[in-house]
């Protein structure tokens, strides 16, 4: 059980966690009661942590009806445009404490289990993650949608319920094996299509103290009835159960392939699932009048983009744009040019990656046995698309060929994002640099075509799970100094800046941190059994294992500093804590072996008696939001260090940021606008720039040459080479090694001594407290900008044509 906290403590915690009035407190005892009795049938006799767990969680739901109920009233009423934001993942992890903080219910929450004899903290443990993506866009949808919520939009995310999500990582013998589990929300009712059922299950999405409650729907597939009784009649009952999986598969999995488009025909099936039943919900809100109406009285559709944005995270939505059309068209009996402008008025496109392998290359073929009305459409699209480009560049074949949406080839492809960008009123890269790359590489001919469709909305996170519920000692301290609006605009942290140089604050802020590490060491100790020196630098890369995030090159550097140490026993250097996690792709080699390597290195490492505590090597496994929420608030150092032009924008670099680590980085993705907003003095920068990388691509990438010029890096490679982290499988590497020194695109000898000198900077900054802290502060006060509140409010008003508002609607229990 965790220590109860001192009455200081308790006090100190009020402002950011919710008044707990002994009003509250009873009423939450009373209805924590009642649900155990009533709900889940139990006593105090009999009731597990579990049954507490559901108790509680049942509880705070009951705050959260009322406010989503007066909500969608809110909406009928003021009959607001609403916007519709479409992803394939929606990486929500827990929700019960995000909603308490949401709802400013924690303090009284925990008052109360204190009261009932029981640890909250143990039961918000019993939650499982809802694990509905694989990593950075699935987690930003989940920040889009707070905030979205807290700046009191009409906004409805809408994605696929999978009964699988993202897999469970299990490290056995050092290798990395995967499982599934299973998610369970609660059902609502049914949207019928014509070969299966798109039932839907809403979760509520509340908004920071404004009682505003929005609606995540997730879409689950369910075949269109029981049985098919002509086959279950003459005995063939396993056919007949077959065919109901048929459908039912849809929803059945989440693809685990992040940055790898794997051509697969159950998930183009999912992506029509999805889109499918959303667009029939969106457009039978459109037609409805007012709250539960299921009279249509809006009939004119060509005043639909007035009163719905539709946002494409990715291109993976990419067939709203031609199933919109045929609905349009064929349903609703729209001329071609009509209904275009509608769909084109209506849809937006976000693009997260410039990796070619990446980008969604549909076979035509595919197309036309699973949706042939869909090709027709597509294939009218492009026709019209490349007339227009004939008018404008008469003659430029070449142009056409590059800009048409068919791909030629020995497979003719449908490219989605050519489809996204034709069929969407704005496109929009995810960071400066990103919007930039796809302006002068990938989509250049669109942008010479239609510059003005083009732009940027650099990435955000939501401060409240990422701050003020996963570290709330330094959500505190902060509060203490400033206020506590910074919650809701995040701009306001830069009036740390006049408490840079408070001794006081330099103190508070370096206790929080310590307190937080020595709690994560703790954690460390129990699930890893690796004794941690909590003074020790916490030195973090956690993401995707993928070869261009380059753990590789975070391996290089644990090597090297062990042999440093091995060389120099003597020598006082900083201890550090270098903490690795993420997981890889089922089928990516590559990456399963990067996570070997790892912990080869960490077993190596760890068992040193020369070495001792100076130097730790950990793999943290089954990396998810829950373990994110506990690692990044104990982070000294945050490595972001993707090969320039490579990360669109990342979103872990701007949690670390905000919870006072320091980053080590490359000017890649956001760390470029990070190294502005926080002066490049207060971040450790290293490497190519993205023209440096063009020019070593012209020039030719050596890698032999770093390789024999580098001693250090030499030393490295040949004992990775020659089975020193692997004495029992000599050549285990190989692969690795034979891929860094002959087909390494992402050229990490050319940054490793950089790299390496960067780390020393690191080393010797650590060695000074007072002034590592005075960086953190400044890091801290420089954040604002990257709350997903800034990146919404930009969406709204830039796209979506929506204005953000901080207006509280009235409570349940207000009159209206």
């Amino acid at each position: 059980m965790a220590k109860p906290l001192t009455d200081h403590e308790r006090r100190k915690q009020i402002s950011v966690r919710g008044l707990a009035g002994v009003e509250n407190v009873a009423d939450l005892k009373t209805n924590f009661n009642r649900h155990l009795h009533f709900t889940l049938v139990k006593d105090r006799n009999v009731a597990t942590k579990r049954d507490y767990y559901f108790a509680l969680a049942n509880t705070v739901r009951d705050h959260l009806v009322g406010r989503w109920i007066r909500t969608q009233q809110h909406y009928y009423d003021k009959d607001p445009k609403r916007v519709y934001y479409l992803s394939l993942e929606f990486y929500m992890g827990r929700t019960l404490q995000n909603t308490m903080v949401n709802l400013g219910l924690e303090n009284a929450c925990d008052e109360a289990t204190y009261q009932l004899g029981l640890d909250m903290e143990e039961l918000q443990d019993i939650e499982e993650d809802a694990g509905l993506g694989n990593g950075g866009l699935g987690r930003l949808a989940a920040c889009f949608l707070d905030s979205m919520a807290s700046l009191g939009l009409a906004a409805y995310g809408y994605g696929i319920r999978y009964e699988f999500g993202i897999f469970n990582q299990k490290i056995i013998n050092a290798y990395s094996f995967n499982n599934t589990h299973q998610l369970y929300i609660i059902s609502t009712f049914l949207v019928l299509t014509q070969v299966v059922l798109a039932l839907p299950y809403d979760t509520p999405v509340p908004g920071y103290r404004n009682n505003i409650v929005n609606t995540m729907r997730l879409w689950s597939a369910k075949a269109p009835c029981e049985f098919n009784l002509k086959d279950f009649n003459v005995g063939d009952y396993i056919q007949a159960v077959l065919d109901r999986n048929l459908a039912e598969n849809i929803s059945r999995v989440l693809y685990p392939n992040d940055n790898f488009f794997e051509g697969k025909e159950l998930r183009l099936k999912q992506e029509y699932f999805v889109v499918a039943a959303t667009l029939q919900d969106i457009i039978r809100r459109f037609k409805a009048s007012k709250f539960g109406s299921t009279e249509f009285v809006r009939l004119d559709l060509s005043k639909m983009p007035d009163k719905v944005a539709i946002q494409l995270n990715d291109t993976h939505p990419a067939l709203a744009i031609p199933e919109l059309m045929r609905i349009l068209v064929d349903i609703e009996k729209l001329d071609w040019e009509k209904a275009w402008d509608i769909v084109t008025r209506t849809c937006a496109y976000t693009n997260h990656t410039v990796l070619p392998e990446a980008l969604e290359r549909w076979p035509v073929d595919l197309f036309k046995n699973l949706l042939p009305r869909h090709l027709e459409i597509v294939y009218e699209i492009n026709r019209r698309h490349l007339e227009r480009i004939s008018k404008v560049y008469p003659g430029d074949l070449d142009r056409l060929r590059r800009m048409s949406l068919i791909e030629e080839g020995n497979v003719k492809k449908i490219n989605m994002a050519h489809l996204c960008i034709v069929g969407s009123h704005a496109v929009n890269g995810v960071a400066r640099i990103h919007s930039e790359i796809i302006k002068d590489t990938v989509f250049k001919d669109f942008y010479d075509m239609d510059p003005q469709k083009f732009q940027n909305k650099t990435n955000g996170i939501t401060p409240r799970r990422w701050l003020v519920m996963c570290n709330p000692g330094l959500a505190e301290v902060i509060a203490e100094r400033i206020g506590e609006e910074y919650i809701r605009d995040l701009d306001q942290l830069k009036k740390l800046l006049d408490f840079v140089d408070d001794n006081t604050f330099i103190r508070d802020v370096a206790k929080i941190k310590q307190e937080n590490k020595l709690k994560f060491s703790a954690h460390l100790e129990e699930h890893y059994k690796v004794k941690i020196n909590p003074s020790s630098m916490f030195d973090v890369q956690v993401k995707r294992i993928h070869e261009y995030k380059r753990q590789l090159l975070n391996c290089l550097h644990i090597i090297t500093l062990y042999n440093r140490i091995k060389k120099e026993p003597t020598k006082s250097w900083t201890p550090r804590t270098i903490m690795i996690g993420g997981k890889a792709a089922p089928g990516y080699h590559t990456a399963k072996m990067i996570i070997k390597l790892i912990t080869s290195i960490g077993d190596m490492v760890n068992n040193d008696p020369v070495v001792g505590d100076r130097l730790k090597v950990i793999f943290l496994e089954n990396y998810k939001v829950t373990l994110a929420e506990k690692v990044i608030p104990a982070a000294d150092l945050s490595e972001q260090i993707s090969t320039a032009g490579t990360e669109a924008s990342g979103t872990g670099n701007m949690k670390f940021m905000l919870n006072g680590a320091l980053t080590i980085g490359t000017m890649d993705g956001a760390n470029v606008e990070m190294a502005e907003e926080a002066g490049e003095e207060n971040i450790f920068i290293f490497g190519m720039r993205v023209e440096d990388v063009e020019a070593l691509d012209k020039k030719g990438y050596d890698a032999n040459s770093y390789y024999n010029r580098i001693p250090e890096l030499k030393q490295a490679m040949d004992q990775i080479s020659g089975g020193f982290f692997s004495p029992s499988q000599p050549d285990l590497f190989k692969d690795l090694v034979n891929m860094l020194m002959h087909h390494d695109r992402f050229k990490v000898f050319a940054d490793y001594e950089d790299y390496i000198k960067c780390q020393e900077k690191v080393s010797a900054l650590y060695q000074n407290p007072k002034e590592w802290t005075k960086k953190v502060i400044y890091n801290i006060a420089s954040s604002g900008k990257f709350s997903s509140d800034r990146t919404i409010s930009q969406y709204a008003r830039e796209i979506w044509g929506m204005e953000p508002s901080l207006e509280k609607i009235a409570a349940p229990d207000d009159p209206r």
